[in-house]
């Protein structure tokens, strides 16, 4: 997994109360064992010994591997989504976030395939990876449309052309199957299936993209942008 996205992926944050530190740890071992064996093939087995826990100490916290597939999907969906975002602070047009957000996909299939292939294998088998990345995805179009920048007849329709060329292309990328611009390429497609006119989408999806902040920065900016003043003490 790239360094830009490890940290948040395999990291815990600090003082989680014992059953919750225990749960995300199998998370961890789950990720681990599907990265390298597939979703079909890893077992509840090899999630506990990579966890150094007992199968019975996995179904304290799962019933199914259903389950664990579940919090497998969120925390993937959880990580990427944020650190993109974080990537996109200062990026006032939907358009250009639009076209970061697919880059960055593509990125990931480029970058780290098996990681790449591994998501899409637990979307397949957690629909709810997507469910949680639409809400990400759709702010962005709502934005374009809003500036007039996006023009579409059905949001659905918009989404199912966003998503479904997007997931595509990163098992493209995954496969060894594409050129090296290909990221870029499906951003502009995309963006002028949107309704973007050409050459306008073509300036918008080669920009250099925005680098990873580094993990919790921009979450601690926020932080500060949105605490309480206090007042000037006497």
């Amino acid at each position: 997994m790239p360094i830009a996205l490890s940290a948040g992926l395999l990291s815990l944050p600090p003082g989680l109360p014992k059953r919750e530190r225990t749960r995300a740890q199998l998370v961890d071992s789950a990720i681990k064992v599907f990265s390298v064996r597939g979703v079909a093939a890893g077992t509840i087995q090899e999630i506990a010994d990579v966890a150094g826990m007992t199968t019975g100490t996995v179904y304290n916290h799962f019933k199914t591997k259903e389950e664990v597939l579940s919090d497998v999907a969120l925390r993937l969906a959880t990580t990427l989504c944020t650190r993109i975002t974080e990537s996109q602070q200062g990026v006032k047009e939907g358009a250009e976030r639009m076209a970061i957000g697919g880059r960055r996909y593509a990125w990931l299939a480029e970058v780290a395939p098996q990681w790449a292939l591994l998501m899409l294998d637990v979307a397949a088998a957690a629909p709810e990876l997507l469910v949680h990345i639409r809400e990400y995805v759709l702010a962005d179009l709502r934005l374009g449309v809003k500036q007039k920048a996006f023009r579409i007849a059905s949001e659905e329709a918009a989404m199912d052309l966003i998503n479904g060329t997007g997931t595509h292309a990163m098992r493209t990328i995954a496969l060894g199957l594409a050129p090296p611009t290909h990221g870029a390429d499906v951003a502009a497609c995309v963006l002028r299936g949107l309704g973007v006119p050409h050459e306008k989408a073509e300036e918008i999806a080669r920009r250099p993209l925005p680098d990873f902040p580094a993990p919790g920065v921009a979450a601690a900016a926020a932080s500060r942008k949105t605490a309480p003043r206090r007042a000037p003490s006497a």
